[in-house]
C-alpha cells in the first residue's frame, strides 16, 4: 500500500470525527420534549415511498382518517400527504431526501412513512444513503420503539433500538483503502447511549416492568459496544427496582426461540444494528415482519412505519394489492399512542389481535389465495368498531 492511499484514508476519517463531533454539539442541545396537548392542529403527514409502500400506506392512512375523524373534522388534526419519497426521485437528485421532500415533512409533527427502497452494492441504481436512515439523522429520532405481542404465548417484548448511531449511521461511508482493503465504520457516543437507555429505562419504570435487558456484543466489539453497555450498568444504578442484564446479541437470538427463556424477556435495549435483526427475528412470533410496526421518536418529531422492506418483486408480479397492511396499521397504533390518544391506540392493538392471531376471519397471504389488503383493513376497522371489543378480546385469554 502506498501513501497516496493512506493519507487519502486519514483524510476522509478525519472528515467522519469532524462531522460526528458536530452531531454530539447539536445533541447537548437538544430542546425539551413536544407537547402534543398544547399543538393545534397536529399536522400527520404520510408518505407513500416504494413498491407495495403506496398501497399499504394508503390503508393505514384509512384506518387514521377512522379512528381521527372527529379531531380532524374540528381541526385538532390534519392530514397531509407528501409526494415524492420515491427511489425515483431520490436517484434524480442523487440524495437520500429530495431538498423539497424534507422541507415538507419538517412541517408536520409527525409522519406515517410507507417503506422505501435502499439500493446494495450490485444493484441499478446508484449508492445512496437510505432514506430511512437520512430521515432518522436529520430529524433527530433517536429512538426507535419496536413492539411484539403475542398473548397466547406469554410473549409481550418491547424494543428500544438505538437509530441514529451504529453501522448504519456510518455504513454509507465506508472507503475501499485500496483494491485489497474496504473498511467500513460504526459508532457510539455518550449522548446518544445515555438517551436512549434512560428512555428505555423510564419505560419500564412507568409500566411497572421489573426487567430490562441490553443487548450487546462487548465481548468482541470492545470499544463502542463497550461504551453503550457501561452507559447502561451507569443509568441502572438509577432504577433500583428495576432488573438490569445484558446478553450478547448471537445467544439472545437463540434465547428468542427458546419457549421457556423467551417468557422472561421483557424490555430490550440495544444498538442500531443489533436492533433491526433482533426486531426481525421477533416480529415472526406475531405473524412476520408483515404484521410488526416501528416507531422513530425523537425530542421535536415522530416517524412511524413498517420494519419491512418496498418488497418490489410484489408489484412487479402484480400481487400488490394483496400486501399486509398490519405492519404499517400497527404503526399507527404507535402514532397515535405517541400524539396522546392512547384509549383509541389500545383500542386498534385490540382488533388488530383478534383479526391477526385470534378470530382469523380473513387471511393474507400476499396472493389471490387471501384477503386484499382493503379487504383486511375494513375487517380491523370493523372489528375496532364493535361496542364489546374488551370483552371479545378477554374471551381469547
Amino acid at each position: 500500500m502506498d501513501m497516496e492511499h493512506i493519507k487519502r484514508a486519514n483524510e476522509h476519517f478525519s472528515k467522519l470525527i469532524e462531522s460526528q463531533s458536530k452531531r454530539v454539539e447539536k445533541m447537548k442541545k437538544t430542546p425539551e420534549w413536544i407537547d402534543y396537548s398544547k399543538i393545534k392542529p397536529i399536522i400527520i403527514g404520510t408518505l407513500g415511498g416504494d413498491g407495495i409502500g403506496p398501497y399499504i400506506t394508503a390503508e393505514s392512512q384509512r384506518v387514521l382518517e377512522f379512528i381521527l375523524k372527529d379531531e380532524i373534522k374540528n381541526g385538532k388534526v390534519q392530514m397531509k400527504t407528501i409526494e415524492g419519497l420515491t427511489i425515483e426521485n431520490r436517484v434524480k437528485v442523487m440524495k437520500p431526501i429530495p431538498d423539497d421532500v424534507l422541507e415538507e415533512i419538517k412541517k408536520c409533527h409527525v409522519t406515517l412513512k410507507g417503506p422505501t427502497t435502499t439500493p446494495k452494492k450490485g444493484d441499478p441504481w446508484p449508492n445512496i444513503e437510505s432514506a430511512n436512515v437520512a430521515v432518522r439523522k436529520e430529524l433527530d429520532l433517536f429512538a426507535n420503539v419496536r413492539p411484539v405481542r403475542v398473548p397466547k404465548e406469554g410473549i409481550d417484548w418491547m424494543f428500544f433500538r438505538e437509530n441514529t448511531e451504529g453501522a448504519y449511521a456510518l455504513g454509507s461511508q465506508g472507503i475501499d483503502i485500496d483494491d485489497d482493503i474496504a473498511i467500513d465504520f460504526t459508532v457510539a457516543t455518550t449522548q446518544g447511549s445515555e438517551r436512549i437507555i434512560r428512555m428505555a429505562f423510564e419505560y419500564t419504570k412507568s409500566h411497572n416492568i421489573n426487567r430490562i435487558t441490553a443487548v450487546t456484543k462487548a465481548n468482541v466489539i470492545k470499544t463502542t459496544d463497550g461504551k453503550f453497555l457501561k452507559a447502561f450498568y451507569e443509568i441502572a444504578k438509577e432504577y433500583p427496582g428495576v432488573n438490569a442484564d445484558d446478553w450478547f446479541i448471537d445467544i439472545t437470538t437463540a434465547k428468542l426461540i427458546d419457549p421457556k427463556r423467551r417468557k422472561e424477556f421483557k424490555v430490550f435495549v440495544l444498538p442500531n444494528l443489533y436492533g433491526d435483526i433482533l426486531t426481525d427475528e421477533a416480529a415472526e412470533f406475531q405473524g412476520g415482519v408483515g404484521t410488526a410496526g416501528s416507531a422513530n421518536i425523537g425530542k421535536r418529531y415522530g416517524m412511524f412505519e413498517a420494519i419491512h422492506g418496498s418488497a418490489p418483486r410484489m408489484v412487479e408480479e402484480g400481487r400488490a394489492q394483496y400486501a399486509d397492511p398490519c405492519s404499517m396499521i400497527r404503526a399507527c397504533a404507535l402514532l397515535l399512542d405517541n400524539i396522546g390518544y392512547k384509549k383509541e391506540a389500545h383500542k386498534l392493538e385490540l382488533a388488530m389481535d383478534i383479526c391477526g392471531q385470534y378470530e382469523k376471519k380473513m387471511v393474507i397471504t400476499g396472493r389471490n389465495t387471501g384477503a386484499t389488503s382493503k379487504a383486511f383493513t375494513d375487517y380491523i376497522m370493523e372489528t375496532m368498531a364493535l361496542p364489546d371489543l374488551e370483552k371479545k378480546w378477554q374471551s381469547y385469554q
